[in-house]
């Protein structure tokens, strides 16, 4: 399978309050085919979410390399990174940032109107990925007026909108009861397949990292596989 991302020996280093380094990723490699859902678990602290900064071109390694569809982030100008970024990327974080004054509906347009769709098709898709996720009834409503599961759902749908070659999720779930939870990660495991598109889920959730197809171990700051493996409590 030829991969749609892939990072080869990521570090990454910060300076502490006194300058002293700080490494928290320290050679570690993915590499991810399309429509495949790897979960990665680990101990708080460990680098997950850095990891997800970078494979989502939000900030940049010390070293190493990460590359969607082929290209090279660290070959791209920052106009290409902002594009990439708008149409291939797809992020779902633990806060649905959801805009709050625009109906499920708009807010899943909007990131196609920022990419200069038109309002009539980008009203179509966001109306076609609005009844995949479940919410066809509820599109018209407002963040305030929808349950956290259905605000999370409009998030991933948000997520997909502009047909995304990666799906990179922050602790999906987190905020969610075990009913909402589990309908999400259904929902994940589904999309993921149906519409081709690559996921990488951070989670502490032992369901969640369940239904995915390979499950990654952040330790000492490198990604290990192992199978079976249920996330950290």
């Amino acid at each position: 399978m030829t991969p749609v991302l892939e990072a080869q020996a990521l570090r990454k280093v910060y300076r502490g309050g006194d300058g002293s380094p700080i490494e928290v990723l320290s050679g570690a490699d993915l590499s991810l085919g399309r429509g495949e859902f790897v979960a990665v678990v680990g101990a708080s602290g460990s680098g997950k979410s850095t990891l997800l900064q970078l494979l989502g071109a939000l900030d940049e390694p010390t070293a190493g390399t990460v590359s969607l569809d082929g290209e090279a982030y660290a070959a791209q100008t920052a106009e290409r990174l902002a594009a990439i970024r708008n149409r291939k990327i797809g992020f779902v974080f633990q806060f649905h940032h959801l805009l709050r004054e625009f109906s499920a509906l708009e807010n899943v347009m909007m990131p196609l109107l920022i990419g200069g769709s038109d309002d009539a098709p980008a009203r179509a898709k966001a109306t076609e990925l609005l009844g995949a996720v479940g919410l066809a009834a509820r599109m018209m409503h407002r963040p305030g007026q929808l349950s956290g599961g259905e605000q999370q759902r409009v998030a991933v749908a948000r997520a997909l909108a502009t047909d995304p070659l990666v799906v990179l999720a922050d602790e999906p779930s987190g905020n969610l009861d075990h009913h909402n939870g589990e309908r999400l990660h259904d929902l994940f495991a589904t999309l993921a397949r149906e519409f081709e598109t690559a996921l990488v889920v951070v989670t502490h959730n032992r369901l969640l990292a369940g239904r995915a197809d390979r499950v990654l171990v952040m330790e000492d700051g490198r990604l290990v596989s192992h199978p079976g493996i249920e996330a950290m409590p």
